[in-house]
């Protein structure tokens, strides 16, 4: 069993990486911009249409708002590229969010960015995959109808691409990436050129159908409202920005201008296709519909309402279907890749508190191929239960969307003005100061327009759904705040105080014997060996029969060591030994009891279901006791020779160098021909 699962794992992950090839996976900044920058270029796939969604409920005429709240959105995303771009410079050892949020504000705000980090980053992973399964749905119609599963496996493909190590994974993502951002501007621009250049009439299959207001959203309050949710929704495509100053360690030097220069590429990407679909909705006369099958009036029967993306590549590229299933193929597969942002983020966040002791030390550690392999397996486990929970729907998951990451946008940028503000303070050089002035400037206008839309998002999407981000904050918030409790607690108790080390008075060791064998005389003569002040053989009379004939064979042997009987009269073991040992422990309190168990290595994993169990339960005991130490003594039997023999085989030593010194036998040359495994010599005696 241990070796399928070992080659299964290899099979899947790659052989491992020695710690010294960390530096062979820093990535290039065209290599970086798919890795870190996937999830905001991917998210114009839904973002434009979650704002035409939302003003859907209005009516076709307020579509009109449409350009305005997306060049709203641009200025925002501007603001936050900018603003990001100073803090990869001020933090660049990878802290991001919650370093800036901690140094400048204090380590209670500094979880509160992580927490909201951490929802986000998983929340990344669920609206992403949704997205793609809808957008694959409308060219697939099999993909469609089982979302579900398919967001699943789209989630465990992307684990099992990431645990192969961040520059493997960034190399497979960069051609998907690349040929979505050239298939979308390409959309853009023949599009365009076709309405304005050729003067064509360009128009979405939905355009003649008459979308049905609900309700009356167009006066007063209601209009309002209905903007602010609509921008609230359009937002969503600033998700991911963070990730870059998270990564700034994975980039090559000079690591802050690197990543820079990435946000900067990253955010003219975006906001150009992010603008040009919008403008392209408009002038294709795209609609989509909360409830199509009610607001949509003149659409045929059994009308499937397409994705937004879908309409505009059937419009522009009709009569020529290669080019609209290769839009929507990689659109699809962006979308799922999208998700490796934040399996890029989550990890390395997660490294960042579990070495603050906020989350479990297993975090920290990378795997043999250099990733964080728990902290992917988390993000993985946790966007499987939302996919699963919220039927991969985008529209009930993108309601949860956006609050953690504007909040860490917000708490991030108002960290930032504190920064230069501190810096400022004892700056003297006039050229030094104008640059901090101007990196001011810039975060507090990036701490402006994000705490704007914070607001704005608590207030438009509280009820819809925002309320459960908030609470899973709440939730993370808390359980590492309880989690650094406990380490510092066990470290207070670890720690060495001014008091005498007092050594125990008698070590009183006990060797338990279930029968007399082979492993028994071997734990009796290992505990000899260790000359303990007192030393007895301890057996538990289960059966009568057995322990006068346990009794009798201890007397004929005459071993130097006396056993003693202890009376079980409901034939239990553990219970009759824990309370023999309290015994001494309370006769004697300084007094140290050493307790050997023999026990069996086996080389198959049913025979430890046989073999082994009383001791691993009296060893379970054992250890809660104090002042009682717990030493096995193992016995290897035959089939764990044999497994040793079939992992040496499977090493093959004899052309590893220095296997001699290790130990390994029937090396080519060195040693009698009969200490070589028996497959080596039927191997030789076949080529005689």
């Amino acid at each position: 069993m241990a070796k399928l699962t070992t080659a299964i794992k290899r099979i899947l992950v790659g052989r491992p990486q020695r710690s010294e090839k960390l530096s062979e996976t820093l990535l290039p900044k065209r290599i970086a911009l798919p890795v870190f920058a996937s999830d905001p270029m991917s998210s114009v796939a839904y973002a434009p249409e979650e704002i035409l969604l939302t003003l859907s409920v209005a009516g076709a005429s307020a579509y009109v708002f449409s350009p305005w709240i997306g060049l709203f959105v641009a200025v925002v995303m501007i603001a936050v590229v900018a603003s990001y771009r100073q803090n990869v410079r001020a933090y660049p050892s990878g802290g991001g969010d919650y370093e800036v949020a901690t140094v400048n504000h204090g380590s209670a705000w500094g979880l509160v960015v992580a927490s909201a980090l951490l929802v986000d980053y998983v929340l990344t992973v669920a609206v992403s995959i949704a997205s793609a399964a809808a957008n694959i749905g409308a060219a697939v119609p099999f993909v469609g109808t089982h979302k579900v599963a398919f967001a699943v496996g789209a989630v465990l493909l992307l684990t099992a691409m990431n645990l192969r190590g961040v520059r493997e994974s960034g190399t497979m993502f960069a051609i998907p990436t690349y040929a979505f951002v050239i298939g979308i501007l390409g959309m853009i621009a023949v599009g365009l050129w076709r309405v304005f250049v050729a003067g064509e009439q360009v128009a979405a299959e939905s355009a003649g159908f008459h979308l049905v207001e609900e309700g009356q959203h167009l006066a007063g309050l209601g209009l309002v409202f209905l903007l602010l949710r609509s921008f609230s929704s359009g937002s969503a495509a600033l998700t991911g920005v963070e990730a870059i100053s998270n990564g700034v360690p994975a980039f090559r030097k000079p690591k802050s201008r690197n990543a820079a220069t990435t946000l900067l590429m990253m955010g003219v990407l975006a906001i150009s296709m992010f603008l040009g679909l919008i403008a392209l909705a408009r002038l294709t006369g795209a609609k989509v519909a909360e409830d199509p099958a009610h607001q949509l009036v003149g659409a045929p029967a059994g009308y499937e309402q397409k994705t937004l993306i879908a309409q505009l590549a059937h419009a522009v590229f009709d009569g020529f279907p290669p080019a609209y299933f290769y839009i929507l193929t990689m659109t699809g597969l962006i979308l799922v890749l999208a998700a490796n942002t934040a399996f890029n983020g989550f990890p390395v966040l997660g490294s960042i508190l579990a070495q603050d002791r906020y989350l479990p030390r297993q975090l920290h550690t990378r795997g043999d191929r250099l990733a964080f392999s728990n902290g992917i397996l988390f993000l993985a486990a946790f966007a499987i239960l939302l996919i699963v929970g919220f039927n991969a729907e985008v529209t009930r998951l993108i309601q949860l969307y956006i609050v953690g990451v504007f909040m860490s946008f917000t708490l991030s940028q108002s960290g930032m003005v504190r920064h230069w503000a501190r810096l400022l303070r004892t700056e003297q050089d006039p050229a030094a100061r104008r640059r901090m002035r101007r990196s001011q400037t810039i975060n507090g206008f990036g701490f402006l327009m994000t705490a704007l839309v914070l607001v704005i998002v608590l207030v438009t999407k509280f009820t819809q759904g925002a309320w459960i981000s908030l609470a899973a904050m709440a939730a993370f918030f808390g359980l590492m705040t309880a989690i650094r409790r406990h380490y510092e607690t066990v470290s207070n108790e670890l720690s060495l105080g001014d008091e005498p080390q007092l050594l125990p008075s008698r070590n009183h060791a006990i060797v338990l014997v279930s029968g007399l064998s082979r492993a028994t005389v071997r734990a009796l003569n290992y505990a000899r060996a260790t000359h303990p002040d007192r030393l007895e053989a301890v057996t538990v009379n289960v059966d009568n029969k057995d322990t006068r004939e346990l009794t009798k064979a201890w007397e004929d042997r005459s071993l130097p060591v006396p056993l003693k009987v202890i009376e079980s009269p409901y034939r239990e073991i553990t219970r009759p030994v824990l309370d023999y040992v309290k015994r001494i422990r309370t006769d004697n309190p300084r007094d140290v009891v050493t307790v050997f168990i023999p026990e069996y290595v086996v080389g198959r994993w049913w025979e430890q279901v046989l073999h082994n169990q009383s001791a691993l339960r009296l060893k379970g005991r054992l250890l809660f006791q104090p002042g009682v130490m717990v030493t096995s003594v193992p016995w290897q039997l035959a089939s764990s020779e044999r497994a040793k023999q079939r992992a040496i085989a499977r090493r093959r030593p004899e052309s590893a160098p220095g296997a001699v010194r290790r130990g390994y036998p029937g090396i080519a040359g060195n040693g009698d021909a009969e200490e070589r495994p028996a497959k080596t010599r039927r191997k030789s005696a076949r080529s005689t």
